[in-house]
């Protein structure tokens, strides 16, 4: 890990400077240019409006950068450090609240924050119904697995959720089969229709009850 800002950008600097630079590094230059010299109010002016883009575009590439970094396996722990905080769970955090929304909606960072840990407790709470009824979920992904003439790709999803030890992944597999299963396999149909809509219940009291304040 690189400790402090000019053992970091030393690091940076063996990756090679392009040429030209970056508008965002020219920009940089421009506004410490005008900071350390005698310059009019026009000038001044200028450098506050460039200045309020430059922290515009360089909060933008903190979560890209830790995107990326997650991407290549670095932990949380290890992220922490480099993002000025003391903890796994705080520099999770801080990327939920930069992160830009995926739906484009307008939320605030804590907003983020709560949403997604809305999303994982509703997927923890059914991968642990699915897992609790394991068996009826796996009966069912045998009988269809065993089907003749069902769609090839949604049975071959079902058949290798059906081989995995963790049986919450067989629910997407599931409800994906379910339009191929209609018609000739109605009763199968309507089985993975109940455990679909059984799912996404339980998926909606869980964010329910957290926005409540009950869990």
């Amino acid at each position: 890990m690189v400790d402090g800002y000019d053992a970091a950008l030393a690091q940076l600097r063996e990756l090679g400077t392009p040429a030209p630079l970056p508008a965002a590094a020219e920009a940089m230059a421009l506004v410490h240019a005008a900071v350390g010299t005698s310059t009019g109010p026009r000038e001044l002016l200028a450098a506050l409006v460039v200045l309020r883009g430059l922290r515009d575009e360089l909060a933008a590439w903190e979560p890209r950068l830790i995107g990326a970094a997650r991407e290549q396996g670095v932990s949380w722990a290890r992220l922490a450090p480099a993002l000025g905080v003391t903890s796994r769970q705080a520099a999770e955090r801080r990327y939920l609240r930069l992160r830009p929304s995926g739906s484009g909606e307008h939320r605030t960072g804590e907003q983020r924050v709560e949403a997604e840990r809305s999303r994982r407790a509703g997927d923890r709470a059914v991968a642990e119904w699915a897992r609790r009824n394991s068996g009826p979920l796996r009966q069912l992904a045998g009988q269809i697995g065993a089907l003749e003439g069902l769609d090839e790709q949604a049975q071959d999803r079902v058949q290798e959720a059906l081989a995995d030890d963790d049986a919450a992944n067989l629910l997407s597999p599931l409800a994906a089969a379910r339009a191929a299963l209609e018609g000739r396999h109605s009763a199968l149909a309507e089985q993975v229709r109940s455990i679909t809509e059984r799912a996404q219940q339980v998926r909606r009291s869980t964010q329910e009850q957290r926005s409540s304040g009950s869990c």
